[in-house]
């Protein structure tokens, strides 16, 4: 993974000018003691989401039991899961009037289930709090664990989305602790198991790949049963983390659009530079939705 670094293409350039909501969504955030996503992983789009009014909320605390090549998120002791957490995200996601919420959380290696539980309280909290909004969550692989994952199907969110973030032949610098035939394994769990709920998973562009082998990723994931699949550029979130090999053209995004819906057969691929797994949730959902 030693490349040099390429040059930042104009194509990038993202601006997004601060609104009421913006300030609103921080105030909410903080006075509820709530991680985003957003926020920890540096996400480009943070300025913009915000500036719309929503967030990605990350449950189980700020800091992984994994230390991902891409991730920008800490990596240390994990805390102890905060039993009103879901709690205070169902009310933070009435306080910002969220009609499709998205859940997503750190890896627990540390914890048996794997937080699994947590997410389903978190569910199951939203739909008391927030009856006429639709949930997606997020969630790690819970070390392949069967039970865990049956337990985040059982409390029945509108999108089931794990990223398998990378080409398998990527795997050992990008998701070391990770094993790409797991991730596609829950995701056809979840596909076989519940069939109207929308299965998502997210790769990134930019690390390494060949177009074959995002082709590949694309057909393993039709294979597992994947309804959505989006994919986005590879930003280096800090120095720490993996450089960027390749900045990928605008056209080459489209043309994995149309391999993946019209080569492939997946119901919808959302690919462009700036496109993250929660980026435009609620929008996406409406094109793909089961229901």
């Amino acid at each position: 993974m030693n490349h040099p670094h390429p040059r930042r293409p104009t194509w990038l350039a993202k601006r997004a000018g601060l609104t009421p909501a913006t300030g609103a969504v921080r105030r909410i955030v903080r006075e509820g003691g709530l991680n985003t996503v957003c926020q920890s992983a540096r996400c480009p789009n943070l300025g913009e989401c915000f500036a719309h009014g929503t967030a990605t909320f990350m449950i189980l605390g700020a800091t992984c039991a994994r230390a991902c090549g891409f991730c920008a998120v800490a990596t240390a002791r994990p805390e102890p899961v905060d039993a009103d957490e879901p709690e205070r995200v169902a009310h933070a996601a009435a306080a910002m009037g969220l009609t499709h919420v998205v859940v997503t959380s750190v890896t627990r290696d540390d914890l048996a289930d794997g937080g699994a539980p947590h997410f389903a309280a978190t569910i199951a909290t939203l739909r008391t709090r927030t009856p006429l909004a639709t949930v997606e969550v997020l969630t790690p692989d819970f070390g392949g664990d069967v039970g865990a994952i049956d337990t985040v199907i059982d409390a029945a969110p509108d999108v089931y989305n794990h990223n398998v973030e990378t080409v398998s032949r990527l795997y050992p610098a990008v998701r070391p602790q990770a094993v790409y035939a797991r991730s596609l394994a829950l995701i056809r769990r979840v596909a076989d198991r519940a069939p109207t709920i929308t299965t998502k998973s997210g790769i990134m562009v930019g690390l390494g790949e060949t177009a074959d082998e995002v082709r590949a990723t694309m057909t393993d994931l039709k294979r597992a049963g994947c309804d959505v699949v989006t994919i986005g550029q590879y930003l280096q979130p800090t120095r720490k983390n993996l450089p960027v090999a390749e900045y990928v053209a605008p056209e080459v995004f489209d043309e994995y659009r149309r391999i993946g819906e019209e080569e492939i057969g997946l119901a919808t691929v959302f690919a462009a530079p700036y496109v993250r797994s929660s980026y435009h949730a609620g929008e996406l959902l409406k094109k793909t939705s089961k229901l």
